[in-house]
């Protein structure tokens, strides 16, 4: 069966992945054409239109200047019920249960209770702060943590995003660099029916004042200091209010920061990254784009507001007329998996440790995820078993792959429905993002050949920041990135008149990534991740893949290089996570691994190290941290030179 595509392209074509691929290179090559027709398909309502979709006038902007002169309020976008999308006051905006109710029905917020909680809260905040301040959210991604969220957007403040695992030395650094004069928490975090202090954590960072959320129940529990408010208080403040429940916006330009979002920052202050109003309108036009989220939908996506997929998640609802769907609770346990079954979650986002959690502990056996009808993944490499298996769950529903970053609002690459997935591998670059894959000397290879390189962004990306809080912008993202000269549109004859996207700067974003025969792509890892073995280059995560299966004692690994201390060939070390209940030892698992490496990658890499260790050092966004370990082999490799 023949499909076409639009009558602008002047052609039609057999093969839908093709079509496809042309209709991305169109959304690179025509942004204005394609981001006019976003803005139709998404709750977009703007207060003064914008002058344009993009102007490039500005050649310090690298980036471009996206919807110039638009006023309008993001949040605002969020609660109003419009004709298309169809969103109606009456529709559920959030199904949500909490931990140890598992057998409760699932409880339900229409959009228009939502948005009369939201208002609530931004007369309290009015009543509280001044305009332009920024007011952290410490607690997990409740009911309660959206309201705040979207109210401190609609009241024209500022979100400080902390995710609630946080020791109190993170969060004073976070508060600190974004000069935050507030922040909502938890007195406490439920989970399995423990209690998790939270607000003690909040209260040793600094002294901010503190409005404090009760995990359980109707009261906060606990003594507050002095300054701080309970979370009745707060909203008693405004009770005396004739239309406690009715806010006008603030409105504000398209430039406007909403929140600052952090880096997972190992050294030194995290990087703050600062989303504007265009931010949302990215990572929705993307949900909409590659997992075609829309109304009806049931989205649930277990994350934080202090991580980016949070804020994601939240606008990729509200903005489509989808459903948000939160489990008050751990997602490692039965009790989540239940609440999507029950819940009806027709798309479920994921990250590869929790689906391998998942499928070794068996937590979701036998329950009915068949309303489920595609998966998403982010944050690590999948793995293709757990892959295979978490489909399985939803009768082999697809699983699209994303990958991005904080700065980008959302993704770079990922899937598509529209083409055939891959397990553990994107398809696409997302829809008006382009990119080069660079070789060592930092040319681009040709855009059909198969490779392995650090990627290279084209600027002009919608949604992207700007601006760094506390670093230099241009150093961290463009600071002696190559000039690209290549994008000159081969489509031309399809494509009239095509904007002419040459002598761009490319954006730095520190992948690895390898293109496939095929053309489907996938990370190797982080540029600092990669390491030289007998000359050539590898990434950690290519050899951890082929370590992870060269036993069955073997439950996760992680693969480091470092050169002696005396200098020579970089010497390569596996750190080891032995499955519960089974014993092995080093040299046993070094010989495996050695043979796994030479059969599979290449039979010149030589395993020098191996140690077990009882779990790998991880951020707090779960990455590995691949600089500790190798810390820990150049020690060993210094104590080994000094025998």
């Amino acid at each position: 069966m023949e499909t076409h595509g639009p009558k602008l392209l002047g052609a039609s074509y057999k093969d839908p992945i093709t079509s496809f691929s042309l209709f991305q290179k169109f959304s690179v090559l025509q942004p204005e054409v394609y981001w006019s027709i976003v803005l139709k398909e998404l709750s977009i309502l703007f207060r003064e239109p914008p002058r344009c979709i993009l102007e490039t006038s500005d050649k310090s902007q690298h980036g471009g200047t996206w919807l110039p002169g638009s006023v309008l309020n993001i949040a605002e976008c969020c609660l109003l019920s419009t004709s298309y999308p169809k969103k109606h006051d009456c529709d559920i905006a959030i199904v949500w249960r909490d931990d140890g109710c598992d057998d409760l029905e699932v409880n339900q917020m229409t959009l228009k209770q939502l948005r009369e909680q939201v208002m609530l809260v931004a007369n309290a905040l009015d009543v509280t702060f001044s305009k332009g301040d920024a007011i952290a959210i410490d607690m997990p991604m409740t009911v309660s943590a959206v309201v705040i969220y979207l109210a401190i957007v609609l009241a024209g403040f500022v979100v400080v995003s902390i995710a609630d695992s946080f020791a109190a030395k993170e969060i004073e650094s976070r508060l600190r660099v974004s000069k935050a004069k507030a922040i909502f928490t938890q007195d406490f975090i439920m989970r399995g029916g423990r209690r998790v202090p939270l607000y003690s954590r909040v209260v040793e960072a600094a002294p901010y004042i503190a409005i404090v959320i009760p995990a359980a129940g109707k009261e906060v529990d606990i003594p507050l200091r002095t300054q701080d408010i309970t979370w009745k208080d707060f909203l008693s403040s405004v009770r005396h209010l004739p239309r406690p429940n009715y806010y006008s916006p603030a409105y504000q330009t398209i430039e406007s920061i909403t929140n600052i979002l952090f880096s997972s920052g190992t050294t030194g202050d995290p990087k703050a990254i600062p989303w504007t109003q265009a931010s949302p309108i990215r990572c929705a036009a993307d949900a909409w784009a590659h997992n075609d989220v829309q109304a009806g939908d049931i989205f649930c996506w277990p994350t934080n507001l202090g991580w980016v997929m949070g804020p994601v998640t939240l606008y990729s609802c509200f903005l489509t007329g989808a459903t948000l769907a939160l489990y008050h609770g751990s997602p490692l346990g039965r009790g989540f998996g239940k609440f999507i079954q029950d819940a009806g979650v027709t798309i479920l986002g994921t990250v590869p440790s929790l689906v391998k959690a998942w499928k070794n502990t068996h937590c979701v056996e036998g329950l009915d995820w068949t309303k489920i009808k595609s998966f998403g993944s982010t944050g690590e490499a999948s793995s293709v078993d757990d892959d295979l298996w978490l489909s399985s769950r939803a009768f082999y529903k697809p699983i699209v792959e994303c990958c991005g970053g904080t700065e980008l609002a959302s993704s770079y690459i990922q899937g598509s429905l529209l083409q055939s997935q891959a397990f553990g591998a994107f398809s696409t670059a997302s829809m008006t993002s382009g990119f080069v894959i660079l070789d060592e000397h930092g040319f681009p290879y040709p855009d059909d050949q198969a490779c392995v390189g650090e990627v290279g962004l084209f600027p002009l990306y919608m949604g992207a920041t700007d601006r760094l809080l506390n670093a230099d912008h241009e150093e961290v993202y463009f600071k002696e990135m190559p000039i690209y000269k290549g994008m000159v549109c081969c489509f031309r004859e399809i494509f009239p008149p095509a904007r002419n996207i040459i002598d761009q700067r490319l954006r730095r974003h520190g992948d690895i990534i390898k293109r496939t025969t095929g053309g489907y792509i996938m990370v190797q890892g982080r540029a600092d991740d990669t390491m030289n073995l007998g000359g050539i280059k590898t990434s950690s995560i290519e050899i951890e893949r082929v370590c992870d299966r060269a036993d069955e004692s073997v439950l996760e690994t992680a693969a480091v290089s470092a050169s002696p201390v005396n200098g020579g060939p970089e010497q390569l070390a596996i750190f080891v996570v032995i499955r519960k209940g089974f014993s092995i030892e080093p040299a046993k698992l070094k010989t495996k691994f050695s043979k796994a490496i030479q059969s599979n990658l290449n039979p010149l890499f030589k395993v020098t190290f191996v140690k077990i260790i009882p779990e790998l050092p991880r951020t707090a966004s779960n990455k590995i941290l691949r600089r500790v370990l190798r810390d820990k082999l150049k020690r060993e490799l210094h104590i080994q030179s000094r025998i």
